[in-house]
This record gives structure tokens, C-alpha cells and sequence, in this order.
């Protein structure tokens, strides 16, 4: 008896093992020769630029650590909880690039995430987005990179360690677990324009993979879609009607900040989203931008959340209105405030000033903890990322953690209603520990 039942699992191990390979294991797609750029349509080429700029595609595949690379060459770090990984080259270089790829390879390692010899790509490759691109974008993507200058580059080799580098049982598995391979499919519960928004925002634009946070195998946690996930130190903040700003962000609200990098009630794109307005979100038709506010305006319910936002506009005003006007309080706080802050931040009237950013509705206030308000007042804000032509100094070497932290204190308790952050210093000095060097504009 114990021998059939032995046997028993052994042929069911068997039988499951068998079943897992068909699943993960892929034959390689026979190379090419690179094609001509002339064999590609000028049109193509353009909606492929199109395509590109909507999906970061040079944030990600080119190297900035260390020397700068060449756009689009690969080798930008992407320091994660198993290991660094360096994006591919996706110039058509037919060494280390895509120049030998086929459209059917670049179509089944963007829908499928398989690469062109057959091996599981990792997910820091947003393949769980992409998959839902329809064929004539990748298509279109496909002649775009084909006709980019090829950039004879090989990328630095991943230190992802034992037994998750074996990727057919790794990423496999990951796989089964967590992806589901399918185009976008359009909700006829909802009108063209959302349905266009939801297609470029879940897919190509893949900002869930920054704005949902994930579970400890590095998926995305589908059950808390767009709650928000801390990025590289700074927080992806909610995109849903889990933000906590006072104010609503409406369609316009979005499409301001998506488009132009600042949004009046809410305050400029800054870290890593800034690239995505100023590089990118601009350079694509403005009705796709539109339609992918409309679409997040309605993840963000704000259609029924926005009928308090004029009262909250208005107590905003009056707390910044208290700083500078009135009789002065001999709050050592505010004071420090008002002497580094105050007068780039102040406002008196019915409304934010445009370029004066009004921080009692600035999402870095009211996030659950401090680290976007630190990152920028290490940071600064360039005159090319934010608000056009208008910047913020670094204070990375004008104020110290203390200070830091007595500022973040004096503007939680004055400008929220929310309970103060803890442990303020320890994490100022964390937010300073991820910068290698003081920024160029370090001195204020």
C-alpha cells in the first residue's frame, strides 16, 4: 500500500513537473538579419514615437549612474529586494541590442514576457502592463526602436542571486502566480474616452507598477490597485480615493499635472515623476493625455468627492495667510519656517498663486509619512522639472536634520488635520543617506 502511494506522488510530481515546463519553458525565435530603416513607413515610425514617450521608454533603458549613457542603450539600475537588475539595450545593435529581433519576438517578450532565445524576462520589465497593448502600437513601437541609432552597449550583468536567477522555475513560477497574459479589453460600461485612458494608463503607461504597491515577490497587489508605494524613497502617492489632500484631484487637476508638471491645487511633479510630464506625457497627443485624467478622475471618485474642496481651499488660505500677517508668535518653528519657506510659500488670497505652491494643499502634508516633503527640500526642484521655469533651491547643506524636522513638525500641525509624523529626525537623516553627493544646486 505505502508503495502505491508512494509511487502515487511521484507520478502526480511527475505529471505537475511536466506540466510546469510546458507552461514556463519557450523555444527561441530564429534571428534576422536587421532590417532596413527604409522598410518601415514614415508614419509608423512616428506613431512608434508616439508609443515610445507614452511608455517612459528612455527613462528606463538608459544608464544615468555613474556616466550617463546612450538614450535608449540599456544599463540603467534598477536596485530591487532580489537583486540589482540593468535594463536591456533596445537600440537596434544586433549584438546587445534588438537588431537580430523579429516583430514576432518583440511582440511575444512585450505581451508575454519571453525574450527573443526563449528565457522568462523579470517582471522589472512591466510585461504585466504591456501585455495589454494592442498590435498595432507594438508594432509601431517595434519600427521606432528598429530605425533609433544602434548603440553597441552591453549592459551590466545582474546581481540577482540563486535559485531566482534560474529563470525558467523562478519567473515561471512567478508567472503562474501572478500574471495573466491578454489585451486590454474595452468596459462597455464606460465611454470611449475612458476606455482610451484605461487602455494607455494600465497598459503602455504602466503607472500602477510605481503607484500599487506590491507583495513581498515583487508583484503587484491587484486587491489595493493605485493605494499608492514608496518609489526610491519617495512615495507614489494614491491615485484613487485613497488620497488624503484636502482638495480633490479632478480631471483637471490631472490633466495639468500630467501634462504641464503642476497642478495649481495640488502643487509640481518632482523625483522621479518629473520626467514624466516634461519628457514624455507632453510629447503624446493632448486628447490621450485627457483621456487618462478622465480616467483617473474617476478611479479618484471625484465627481462625488469634490463638493467640499472650496471650503477646504479656503481654510488653506487662511493658515497660510496666518504665517506673515497678524501678531508674530515666538514659535522658534514657525520662525525657522518663515526665514527658509515663508516667502516662496506664502499666500493671502482666495487662491494659490501660480508658482507659489500652497503647501496646506500639497499632497507631501498629508501622505502617512514624511519622505516626499524631505526628498525635495534635499532635492530642490529644477526650473526644468516643476513649474516651467521656476525652481526650488536645494537645502541639503542650508539645513540641517533637526531642522528638517522641526519644519516637517511646525507644517503637519499647522497646515493638516492630521496627526504629527514621528521619529522626524531619524527619518530626515534617512531621506539625506540616499543622496551620494549634495545635488549641484546644494547651496541656497
Amino acid at each position: 500500500m505505502l508503495k502505491r502511494i508512494a509511487a502515487s506522488i511521484v507520478g502526480l510530481g511527475a505529471v505537475g513537473g511536466l506540466g510546469f515546463l510546458a507552461y514556463a519553458w519557450y523555444p527561441a525565435i530564429a534571428p534576422i538579419s536587421p532590417p532596413a530603416a527604409a522598410s518601415f513607413s514614415a508614419d509608423a515610425i512616428k506613431r512608434g514615437e508616439i508609443v515610445a514617450a507614452g511608455g517612459y521608454c528612455a527613462e528606463c533603458h538608459t544608464r544615468v549612474d555613474g556616466s550617463p549613457g546612450p538614450e535608449l542603450a540599456g544599463d540603467f539600475k534598477m536596485a530591487t529586494p532580489f537583486g540589482d537588475i540593468f535594463s536591456s539595450n533596445i537600440t537596434p545593435d544586433p549584438e546587445w541590442g534588438l537588431g537580430n529581433w523579429s516583430l514576432e519576438a518583440f511582440k511575444r517578450a512585450m505581451n508575454k514576457g519571453i525574450a527573443r532565445d526563449g528565457s522568462q524576462l523579470y517582471p522589472a520589465f512591466p510585461f504585466d502592463h504591456f501585455t495589454k497593448v494592442n498590435d498595432q502600437d507594438v508594432s509601431d513601437l517595434y519600427a521606432y526602436l528598429m530605425t533609433r541609432p544602434a548603440v553597441h552597449l552591453k549592459p551590466r550583468d545582474n546581481t540577482v542571486p540563486f535559485p531566482i536567477n534560474i529563470r525558467l522555475i523562478g519567473q515561471g513560477f512567478w508567472k503562474l502566480l501572478f500574471f495573466t497574459p491578454g489585451r486590454y479589453q474595452n468596459d462597455p460600461k464606460h465611454d470611449a474616452q475612458w476606455n482610451r485612458g484605461a487602455y494607455l494608463a494600465e497598459g503602455n503607461a504602466h503607472c500602477g507598477a510605481c503607484h500599487t504597491p506590491r507583495n513581498l515577490l515583487g508583484a503587484e497587489k491587484l486587491s489595493h490597485a493605485y493605494d499608492g508605494a514608496v518609489i526610491d524613497g519617495w512615495i507614489a502617492p494614491p491615485l484613487n480615493d485613497h488620497n488624503p489632500t484636502p482638495v480633490v484631484w479632478t480631471e483637471d487637476e490631472f490633466f495639468q499635472y500630467l501634462r504641464f508638471g503642476v497642478a495649481p491645487l495640488h502643487g509640481s511633479a518632482a523625483g522621479p515623476m518629473s520626467p514624466v510630464p516634461h519628457r514624455f506625457l507632453s510629447k503624446i497627443p493632448e486628447d490621450d493625455v485627457h483621456a487618462i485624467a478622465h480616467y483617473y478622475a474617476d478611479v479618484a471618485k471625484a465627481a462625488q468627492r469634490s463638493q467640499g474642496d472650496q471650503a477646504a481651499i479656503a481654510r488653506a488660505m487662511q493658515m497660510s495667510g496666518k504665517d506673515l500677517t497678524g501678531p508674530q508668535t515666538l514659535d522658534a518653528d514657525a520662525r525657522l519656517y518663515q526665514g527658509a519657506c515663508g516667502a516662496c510659500h506664502y499666500n493671502s488670497g482666495p487662491m494659490p498663486v501660480s508658482g507659489r505652491p500652497e503647501l496646506a494643499l500639497n499632497n507631501a502634508l498629508w501622505l502617512d509619512e514624511p519622505n516626499n516633503l524631505f526628498q525635495v527640500m534635499l532635492h530642490g526642484i529644477g526650473a526644468a522639472e516643476g513649474q516651467d521655469n521656476i525652481a526650488m533651491p536645494s537645502f541639503y547643506t542650508a539645513l540641517s536634520d533637526h531642522d528638517m524636522a522641526r519644519i516637517a513638525a511646525y507644517l503637519r500641525r499647522t497646515r493638516t488635520t492630521l496627526p504629527p509624523w514621528t521619529d522626524l529626525e531619524k527619518k530626515a537623516a534617512a531621506a539625506r543617506a540616499t543622496l551620494s553627493a549634495p545635488p549641484v544646486n546644494a547651496s541656497h
